[in-house]
């Protein structure tokens, strides 16, 4: 880790320690590699509300998440760049998640849950729930186009950040924009 990188690291914690000095740009100064694709919205907007499906078919809907701070990824199994990120969303859930973070994905489109179940046992994916967009409802109010997209909402549900494309959120950089935003 570079120096530079340690120092707005700890800055950004620092800061981050007291809401009132909280700025998406200490944020900002922590993206690295893939990480500088993520969009950092100055002003937080609205989420989606539409529901999706559990592989039990039960309804849930973004505001169970609320009072974390959620990575929220739209992926499908079709998409390649989807199945090249979820090993690092796994690893990432299986260190992050807790009372205040979740990872969230949620196949958009048409994905059987046997064929998603596979894909996560051949990859080893073993944190990450089952969730089901299929009539693409919540995606469509978030704005997804493409796949896969990524979005960070905040503890109010509100959408802080989104990502266009694939990264490692595993990654040294994702890690430390998370953990910034988690205890900030």
């Amino acid at each position: 880790m570079s120096v530079l990188r340690s120092a707005l690291l700890y800055a950004s914690l620092a800061l981050g320690a007291n809401t009132a000095f909280a700025d998406p740009v200490d944020v900002a100064a922590l993206r690295e590699g893939d990480m500088k694709k993520l969009v950092i919205h100055t002003v937080a907007k609205p989420a989606g509300t539409a529901s999706f499906l559990d592989t039990e078919g039960g309804a849930h809907d973004l505001t169970e998440y609320r009072g974390k701070y959620v990575l929220l990824n739209f992926w499908a199994t079709w998409c390649a760049p989807c199945r090249k990120e979820m090993p690092a969303l796994d690893a990432l859930s299986r260190e992050l998640s807790g009372e205040r973070f979740a990872v969230v994905p949620v196949a958009t489109g048409r994905n059987l849950v046997p064929a998603i179940q596979k894909f996560f046992d051949q990859v080893g994916v073993e944190s990450l729930p089952i969730l089901l967009d299929k009539p693409q409802d919540l995606a469509r109010q978030m704005g997804v186009f493409g796949l896969p997209v990524t979005v960070i909402l905040d503890p109010d549900g509100q959408e802080i950040a989104r990502m266009r494309g694939d990264a490692d959120w595993a990654s040294d950089s994702a890690k430390a924009i998370l953990q910034a935003l988690i205890e900030g």
